[in-house]
């Protein structure tokens, strides 16, 4: 049982080292608002997110007040919308209509972020699917908290290569449409590979078919908390840093617990995980880089980084299991370059590159996100650096994921400013050398042969 003594253990490293519950996150099912005529189809899902969702806010507000945990977000995951909307969208404007009433109804329960414009599409594309996946440029350019997410591969089916052509040419069209705000519309899409359907992290987060009607899932970050943890046990054995990072995650996922099982109690809707991440964001001292630096390196890049976030996330993972029982999610560390100091200044100190980046995700727990690319990157390379995460993820059985914005008009060196959690970011260069004739082939590549295990 989690008791009062845990709470003010905490006050600490709220106070002093950027602890946040980063979000909680409603999931709700839009099965049952299926229907064959789209004016109901939205009737339906509106009516069905506000009334589920009507409390999640004042809820998040009534914990952060008893405790004085705060709770950064309020955010909603929904069904994936090309299989809600399958039966009565005909075209991609219809799908964008989706978007819109998806937005108005965050906007009226009062959340930052709604996820689940989404496609799930390892093995192969619906009509469905496609029709979502043409409209994601434009409801991402007109709605303000629409996230959208497409699952491109698993290690069980292989990788649906037309649909990572595809999004190489729907992310660059996305830039284009919010080009006046530095391409933002991308910085709301996510492609996965291996996609979980728990994750309460935008913008990937979506309710996935096998969860139940309504859940509560909670987000917690703190990495200024492990860093602060760490510099009292600089030049110890590797001992003594595992134990180290261990208890601290711990401790961290206690609070996560604790908020999750208030919350799931006052709402009476069920808890489903939490999701332990070091998310970083833009504060000073709310960095994963930093934690790297802290173990012993002097920028993240340095070599021996990969090394060190494998141990890094692992430990994470097995003090977070020790805390709670339902540790979903994505759970790991982030190594977004936009909302994290430490990468930035890596980036401009030319210690990080996109490539030493693609070797940190074998080990973290997501991938290649936030990265601001030239504005004039082709369709076809942004589609080959997709096909590169998606290998890793799928070999390796892990959830790896992208997130890049090829901001219209800005080029290498030049500085992209997202604002509020998203940060701001140098352009980074990419490799000028084409793969347009591999993504062109058509087809999927076949899953591992150790998928193989039924």
């Amino acid at each position: 049982m989690i008791n009062i003594q845990e709470v003010l253990e905490t006050n600490k490293m709220i106070e002093q080292e950027n602890l946040d519950v980063r979000t909680i996150t409603l999931g709700i099912s839009l099965i049952d608002c299926i229907d064959s005529d789209l004016e109901v189809l939205k009737k339906n899902i509106y009516k069905k997110i506000t009334n589920t969702a009507k409390d999640l806010v004042s809820t998040g507000q009534a914990i952060e007040s008893q405790y004085g945990i705060p709770i950064v977000n309020k955010r909603i995951s929904v069904t994936p919308i090309a299989l809600v909307g399958g039966a009565a969208c005909r075209t991609p404007e219809d799908f964008v209509e989706l978007a819109k009433v998806l937005d108005q109804a965050a906007e009226k329960a009062g959340v930052n972020f709604l996820g689940g414009f989404s496609a799930l599409v390892s093995k192969g594309m619906t009509k469905s699917d496609e029709l979502l996946m043409h409209a994601i440029p434009r409801a991402l350019a007109v709605t303000k908290r629409v996230c959208g997410s497409v699952n491109l591969g698993s290690s069980k089916t292989g990788i649906d290569m037309d649909a990572v052509k595809l999004m190489g040419e729907i992310i660059r069209q996305t830039a284009e449409l919010t080009k006046e705000q530095d391409s933002l519309g991308c910085a709301k899409l996510v492609v996965f590979c291996n996609a979980p359907d728990d994750n309460p992290f935008m913008a990937g987060a979506f309710h996935g078919v096998t969860e139940a009607d309504a859940v509560i899932n909670v987000g917690v970050s703190g990495p200024g908390v492990v860093k602060t943890a760490l510099s009292g046990v600089r030049g110890e054995n590797f001992e003594v840093l595992c134990e180290t990072i261990k208890k601290t995650a711990f401790k961290v996922t206690r609070v996560g617990q604790l908020v999750a099982q208030e919350a799931s109690r006052r709402m009476g809707i069920p808890f489903g995980i939490i999701d332990l991440s070091l998310a970083p964001t833009p504060a000073v001292g709310d960095s994963v880089a930093e934690i790297l630096e802290e173990i012993g390196l002097e920028y993240a890049g340095a070599p021996g980084t990969t090394a060190a976030l494998a141990l890094l996330n692992d430990q994470v993972k097995k003090g977070g299991v020790m805390a709670s029982s339902y540790v979903g999610g994505l759970s790991g560390a982030f190594i977004p370059v936009s909302e994290d100091q430490g990468m930035i200044d890596a980036v401009q100190a030319g210690a990080l590159t996109l490539e030493k980046l693609e070797a940190m995700t074998c080990v973290c727990s997501v991938g290649l996100d936030m990265i601001a690319i030239p504005g004039d990157t082709s369709p076809s390379t942004i589609s080959g650096i997709i096909a590169d995460e998606m290998a890793i993820g799928m070999v390796n059985q892990k959830t790896t994921a992208v997130r890049v914005i090829p901001v219209i008009g800005k080029t290498v060196g030049d500085m992209v400013e997202f604002g509020g959690l998203l940060g701001y970011a140098p352009v980074m260069p990419v490799n000028p050398y084409s793969c347009e004739a591999f993504v062109s082939r058509g087809g999927r590549i076949p899953a591992p042969i150790h998928s193989f295990k039924n």
